[in-house]
């Protein structure tokens, strides 16, 4: 591979977990996660209601300790626990009326409850993870221009010099559900940083997913951030 191609790819790619649905038979253990179904609460936690009063889903529930990469922002987190109503939230709506993220630092007081949403369509499935190492950016708004603007000049100017018929050819985007690397955006993005808000940084995301019946509007990815300084969350979300 070119020197220069190599310096580029070194510039922006950046570690990732990889979430895998179903495949195998679970142990219903805390040390698993799971997309569709959320059984790790506090003795008082049960599904919370939004903003009409009704039941979130459950969506996705991560069991960190186990991960191969896990964000800086969350690193000393144990568990992370997301639901989200029905109707689904406005991109970059506060948390509360219709998402919610739950945050454990400790398993100390973490019990198991068998808890469903009587709205819920997702089907549960169990999550395995594998370390995707080297995740870049999309194109068209993905953050690549966050990181040097001059990259896109000299991507540009490399495939243009017939080294490579497109960004495509030298780099990978992981589009799954996934913690850590870069947002999936389906449009021209709001790029990964101080997109989601002053001070928040790209965190998680939950991609569309056939098994577990989520379809996020057309084949798009909920995308969290989370603030460094203030500890809040920020959500958007696009779609093809």
């Amino acid at each position: 591979m070119d020197s220069r191609i190599q310096a580029i790819k070194d510039k922006i790619e950046r570690p990732a977990t990889e979430f895998f649905t179903g495949g195998f038979r679970p142990l219903n253990t805390i040390e698993e996660s799971w997309i569709g179904r959320v059984f790790a609460y506090t003795e008082d936690e049960e599904i919370p209601l939004d903003k009409n009063g009704d039941p979130m889903m459950p969506l996705i529930q991560f069991y960190l300790p186990n991960q191969p990469f896990i964000p800086e922002l969350i690193k000393d987190k144990k568990l992370i626990t997301v639901f989200i109503s029905q109707d689904f939230p406005e991109t970059f709506e506060k948390i509360g009326d219709h998402w919610v993220i739950r945050e454990y630092d400790d398993l100390e007081n973490i019990v198991i409850k068998d808890l469903q949403s009587p709205v819920s369509y997702l089907k549960p499935f169990p999550l395995r993870s594998e370390l995707y190492p080297k995740d870049a950016p999309v194109w068209d708004g993905g953050g690549i221009e966050d990181i040097d603007y001059r990259l896109i000049s000299d991507i540009v100017k490399l495939e243009r010099e017939g080294l490579f018929n497109s960004y495509y050819n030298i780099i990978k985007h992981c589009y799954s559900t996934k913690l850590g690397g870069y947002p999936s955006f389906c449009q021209p993005g709001i790029g990964f940083k101080d997109g989601f808000g002053e001070g928040f940084e790209f965190v998680f995301q939950v991609s569309s997913d056939g098994k577990a019946h989520l379809n996020v509007i057309d084949s798009g990815s909920f995308m969290f951030a989370k603030n460094k300084e203030t500890g809040e969350w920020s959500l958007y979300y696009d779609f093809y």
